[in-house]
């Protein structure tokens, strides 16, 4: 007999947060600014959560994007090579389904559009789901807007190039349409989101049962649009078009200097504006007592590269820190604090959980994913040796230790960085250190790297259906 455990459970997933872009985790690195020109956005809560909790530098997903990772943390199953974007199998065994056999209420509120889409079944278990619609291309407003102009937020070029059958004119008119009806900050979508979670742990706590709130909120994800409040990272002599949703590729291609820096400032915005809400969500679990009834965990899903390495957007061959490094806390009902450099996996979460509610390894069928329970107490130091990284359909793979990072790219163009020295992964030292190069590559399983056809504008092909060009 299982001992019914007395402990809620809240995970809270941030789409496309870049780690550098939390106050907290640039004071522990030692880095104030991030880009030259362009201030580095305040998130006053999420440090907060930071200083009460165990926060992790090196946390990784292993297959990405937004839908591999989210199978990955619901499921403790790695989705790399196996799984590309697709929907939450039939016989997957969930997160919300276990926690529900032991008497969990189950509840998802996300405006994580994919998550809903027809057939894609992630809200498999959970008791209760809210969809909060409009997000990026979600099929949702009738393009043209009425209220605003499209030529106020494109230049020429996005007429003239495509994402699969749309030019990226057409995906802003899109998302302008969505959001054509705000009036107040109320309407964002970050507001909706963490506001709807507070009412749901309100009632949830009234009910008197323990519960399991999955909050998936797709900001930061692009386009990027903060509250006129939160813009206030951008210049405010810039006269240009409202870039909100930069193209991929060669961003000097399509944009100058100053462009790049407003849509880095939009950026950090919509990261500020965040942060905001989720501090009133996290107001609420302290103002109920559920800070110390509950473990509470904060993630993102993947960073964004922001033209650090030239490009704008997520893709395959964008294998850095600016994709990769993302902020990863464990809140404990001690508020223990600690910061550790333990390598750990995304798949690693839902093992972890489970062994935290005092759940012995026969309960629930093996999982891929081990639990990093003897980091958070304090009696290691270390999980894994390394953490293997990629898109399932591209044909780059990253791979890392605590210190090294090796992208390795099947026609020999491979990279080398020493992550601790070199952050930004500026300095390739692929020759000077091929012995290590080696060391990482042995540890690449063969069957990770057995995909040999590229595709272009691969984030594009996940989120819209299209083969996307460049």
């Amino acid at each position: 007999m299982v001992a019914k455990p007395d402990l809620n459970i809240i995970i809270v997933v941030l789409d496309s947060l870049r780690q550098d872009h939390v106050g907290f985790y640039r004071s522990i690195q030692g880095f104030s600014s991030i880009f030259d020109g362009v201030k580095p956005p305040e998130t006053p809560n999420l440090d907060r959560l930071a200083s009460e909790s165990v926060v992790f530098t090196n946390a990784y997903p292993s297959g990405l994007p937004t839908i591999p990772v989210r199978e990955e943390l619901l499921t403790g199953q790695f989705t790399l090579p196996y799984h590309p974007w697709s929907p939450m199998h039939p016989d997957s065994y969930t997160m919300p389904e276990l926690l529900k056999g032991l008497g969990y209420l189950t509840g998802l509120i996300s405006d994580t559009y994919h998550l809903f889409k027809p057939g894609m079944n992630y809200t498999k278990g959970f008791d209760t789901w809210l969809f909060i619609r409009g997000q990026e291309y979600d099929a949702y407003g009738i393009p043209p807007p009425v209220n605003r102009r499209l030529e106020d937020y494109v230049t020429k070029d996005y007429y003239t190039n495509y994402v699969g059958s749309r030019s990226y004119a057409e995906l802003v008119a899109q998302f302008l349409a969505n959001i054509d009806d705000w009036r107040g900050e109320e309407d964002w979508f970050a507001a909706r989101v963490f506001r709807a979670a507070s009412e749901w742990v309100r009632r949830a706590y009234k009910s008197g049962g323990r519960f399991m709130l999955w909050v998936d909120s797709f900001d930061p994800h692009e386009p990027w649009i903060p509250p006129p409040r939160f813009d206030k990272y951008t210049d405010p002599g810039y006269k240009g078009p409202k870039l909100i949703m930069p193209m991929g590729s060669e961003a000097r291609r399509w944009f100058t200097e100053e462009q790049v820096n407003y849509i880095r400032g939009l950026y950090a915005g919509e990261v500020a504006y965040v942060d905001h809400y989720f501090g009133e969500f996290y107001n609420t679990l302290r103002d109920l007592g559920l800070l110390e009834q509950s473990i509470i965990i904060l993630l993102a899903d993947h960073g964004h590269p922001l033209a650090d390495h030239g490009k704008f957007l997520k893709g395959g061959d964008r294998l850095y820190n600016e994709l990769l490094k993302v902020p990863f806390m464990v809140r404990l009902p001690n508020g223990r604090h600690m910061v550790t450099d333990a390598i750990v996996q995304f798949p690693d979460l839902l093992p972890t959980i489970l062994e935290l509610l005092g759940l012995p390894e026969t309960y629930t069928y093996p999982l891929a994913g081990r639990s990093f329970t003897s980091v958070l107490n304090g009696s290691s130091n270390s999980h894994r040796r390394y953490a293997i990284m990629g898109y399932h359909e591209a044909v780059d793979r990253c791979i890392r230790d605590g210190e090294w990072s090796l992208v390795y790219r099947p026609d020999g163009r491979h990279e080398l960085y020493n992550i601790r020295k070199d952050p930004k992964e500026r300095i390739n030292l692929i020759n000077e250190h091929s012995d290590k190069a080696e060391e990482l590559l042995n540890a690449l399983a063969l069957w990770f790297m057995n995909r040999r056809t590229p595709i272009r504008q691969i984030q594009a092909r996940y989120e819209l259906g299209g083969t996307g060009k460049a």
